[in-house]
């Protein structure tokens, strides 16, 4: 096992959602096989994931889904399995099922948040392509730790919104294209790591939360201010926390959301809803025309179910109408 000892930048973690997969593997195409320093990878994914394979194909380094518990050696991608935050402790890796972070798990923040808590100015932390904006509160983190910041040129992103989120609320070290990003952490990798600088309450209470080590409300009001409104996952109430320039949130439970995810979790709970009154009108149109048709032709009772199913089937096509003319809606992963 390669001492980590070594006050050097060896560690690199990478975070990236849509078009991730393209990158990540031009990106470690061009890493060299002796590189030293681990790299950790998380890329929002589903129940299944292939990219532990498509990475270690695409270029020297071994590639393989990380084990809970197992020690960090230099030379090695360890990539986020499904369901699971990735995280650093120490001189392990830990996998753990907490509480989703800007609706993903496994999320970005949690693995920059924990690396920059146990492992400060050692930490390189690059965010690549996607949307919303998970990785700009671990990159911060980073950077408040004594680690670099590295980001993708959003112009060079299939998808420009998370590289833009980063570069807006983060003093970022380094943003360039792809295609010269391997060479970027070649050179910085391995450069003197600078001094530890105390780790700040705040990180340390949120490296917990994500460690399952600590999450209480007493705790959350160390946070933020309480906010006036629930959280989307679980319905809880709401801490609102002022991360520099930024704006987050997160329940007691644990969840945890961006701006931008909490305004995409509630435009997707609006167009649910929205969804739901659509249907339910219809059914009960159908509904009113089925009693209709059981009542005598033209008599008042068949007269009137006929007028409910007409009232209920223009309102269900006055919902669809602002339901398709809704484009802010739509799903932006």
């Amino acid at each position: 096992m390669t001492n980590l000892a070594a006050p050097t930048r060896d560690i690199v973690v990478i975070g990236a959602s849509a078009g991730g997969v393209e990158a990540l593997r031009d990106l470690v195409r061009g890493l060299p096989s002796d590189l030293p320093a681990a790299v950790f990878v998380v890329l929002h994914i589903g129940r299944h994931s292939q990219l532990a394979g498509i990475l270690g194909r695409a270029g020297p380094l071994p590639a393989a889904e990380a084990k809970d518990g197992e020690p960090i050696e230099h030379g090695r991608i360890y990539v986020a399995p499904p369901d699971l935050h990735l995280l650093v402790h120490g001189t392990h890796v830990l996998l753990r099922r907490g509480p989703r972070e800007n609706l993903s798990r496994p999320a970005i923040d949690p693995l920059f948040r924990s690396a920059a808590c146990a492992l400060g100015p050692r930490v390189i932390g690059v965010v690549l392509t996607g949307a919303l904006g998970d990785g700009t509160a671990g990159l911060r983190a980073i950077k408040r730790c004594g680690g670099l910041a590295v980001v993708q040129d959003p112009s060079d992103a299939a998808v420009p919104s998370m590289p833009e989120n980063a570069l807006h609320h983060v003093a970022v070290d380094h943003c360039v294209p792809i295609a010269r990003m391997a060479a970027l952490l070649v050179q910085l990798v391995g450069s003197p790591a600078g001094d530890t600088p105390v780790v700040p309450r705040d990180i340390q209470m949120e490296a917990a939360i994500a460690l399952q080590e600590s999450s209480t409300m007493e705790k959350q009001d160390l946070l933020g201010e309480p906010a006036p409104f629930s959280c989307p996952e679980c319905q809880g109430p709401l801490w609102q926390i002022e991360d520099g320039d930024a704006l987050r949130f997160r329940c007691h439970i644990g969840h945890a959301l961006s701006s931008e995810a909490m305004q995409a979790a509630q435009g997707e709970d609006i167009e649910n809803t929205l969804w739901r009154l659509f249907r339910t009108h219809r059914e009960r149109a159908e509904l009113a025309r089925r009693l209709a048709a059981k009542e005598p032709p033209q008599s008042v009772q068949a007269d009137r179910y006929n007028t409910r199913a007409e009232g209920y089937a223009e309102d269900a096509a006055i919902i669809h109408r602002f339901i398709l003319g809704r484009t802010d809606m739509q799903d932006p992963f």
